[in-house]
């Protein structure tokens, strides 16, 4: 624009010029100056050099021989752009009411939720004792909403189907930990290292016993299924930090609810993840698929509830146990048992570990089988889906190893 004048002054000439040709050319009938295409002799044209107008690209819209129609590109490229712009758009439009049509007609949708863990374990530093037993240290227990497919991939869980992975049921973990509130492990304020912990077993052992102010003393303590405190506080203890359970073994009486006390599913199918998320949206529970009729309401609150990593069940089951990946066909496969996988949860979460309640009197099978309960020996026996020669021989070495300390050791 330089070119056009040297000053204001020369613009504003050149431009009362041109509103004067364009005049002009209007009185002589000129109707191709509003033609579609074709603009009226303007700044640029004058300010343009015939050198530069032999350029590509150039605008030639002037005045008589060089009135012309304004070059663009390509005859029909813009019109071409702007239909595929068009569909691009009707495309993702049209995506998109279907999907909101799809999801909003299934009973299972729900808004998503991006939980992210706010503490991590404190380390210490010495190695606990157990620390060889275990290929990873430091590892979160719990699944949250916001990473739960990424850590699937990093430790191999994306490899494996329930129970010991989500390979095929990632989008029921998806659609449970969308309801739930927290994937912590502890609470925000507990910054308490090296945490002392005790797994409270359900066995017969504990009866008339008196450890419950023993119990009470641990920094985290864990129990299973719907082993009660209620009732018992002078054998167990009338504390719990972790109670891990599954659907057809979790408490339903809610005088059994304590709030400080963080639940676990342990997931062995799709529809305990199903089971889950019908009871915390309030949907008819479907009973269909479970080995026992399992709980039809929760006493626990969405803030209580966490979800255990297929991590550490499968830690369980191929490294301390040393299970086989694949059974012969004639075999039901082996998983660990809740007390085990608690075990397995305390190796991982603290710096040491006491167990109590996890002595059996096989020698008797009308011994009691729990601290509570009329439930005998023989039950235990009937179970074919755990191996309990194998964990009693697994308890018996990491006890005389000194790795954890038995309470109940006679």
């Amino acid at each position: 624009m330089a070119r056009a004048g040297g000053s204001v002054t020369g613009l504003l000439m050149t431009a009362d010029n041109n509103h004067k040709l364009s005049s002009k050319y209007k009185e002589e009938g000129r109707q191709d100056v509003k033609s579609v295409g074709h603009v009226p002799y303007s700044l640029e044209c004058m300010s343009v050099s015939a050198e530069d107008r032999q350029r590509p690209g150039w605008m030639r819209a002037c005045p008589g021989p060089e009135w012309t129609q304004v070059s663009a590109g390509p005859p029909g490229k813009p019109a071409m752009r702007g239909y595929l712009v068009a569909i691009f758009l009707s495309a993702v439009f049209l995506y998109y009411v279907l999907h909101c049509i799809l999801w909003g007609t299934n009973v299972y949708w729900v808004a998503p939720v991006e939980m992210k863990r706010r503490n991590k374990i404190q380390p210490c530093l010495s190695k606990p004792a157990f620390a060889s037993l275990l290929r990873f240290h430091q590892f979160h227990p719990f699944l949250c909403a916001a990473d739960f497919r990424k850590i699937a991939s990093l430790y191999g869980s994306d490899k494996f189907d329930l129970p010991y992975g989500m390979r095929t049921s990632a989008e029921y973990f998806r659609l449970a930990l969308s309801k739930l509130q927290s994937c912590d492990l502890f609470d925000e304020f507990d910054n308490i290292p090296c945490k002392k912990c005790v797994v409270v077993g359900n066995g017969g052992v504990l009866k008339n016993k008196t450890l419950g102010e023993k119990i009470d003393s641990y920094d985290v303590i864990i129990r299973m299924n719907n082993g009660p405190v209620l009732g018992h506080e002078e054998e167990v203890g009338r504390r719990t930090t972790f109670r891990l359970f599954y659907p057809e073994s979790v408490f339903s009486d809610p005088i059994h609810n304590d709030p400080n006390t963080t639940a676990i599913l342990t997931a062995f199918k799709p529809h305990d993840l199903r089971w889950l998320l019908e009871l915390l949206m309030g949907n008819k529970i479907n009973t269909n698929g479970f080995w026992k009729k399992p709980a039809l309401n929760l006493i626990y609150k969405p803030y209580q509830i966490r979800i255990l990593d297929p991590f550490i069940i499968r830690t369980a089951a191929y490294e301390l146990l040393h299970f086989p990946k694949v059974f012969p066909k004639n075999q039901k496969p082996k998983h660990p048992t809740t007390g085990i996988i608690a075990i397995t949860l305390a190796f991982y979460i603290c710096h040491e570990v006491h167990l109590a309640g996890f002595k059996y009197n096989f020698s008797d099978l009308k011994s009691p089988l729990h601290y509570y309960g009329n439930a005998t020996m023989s039950l235990m026996n009937k179970n074919a889906y755990h191996n309990v020669t194998a964990e009693q021989l697994f308890l018996k070495d990491i006890i005389e190893k000194n790795l954890v300390i038995n309470l109940t050791q006679d």
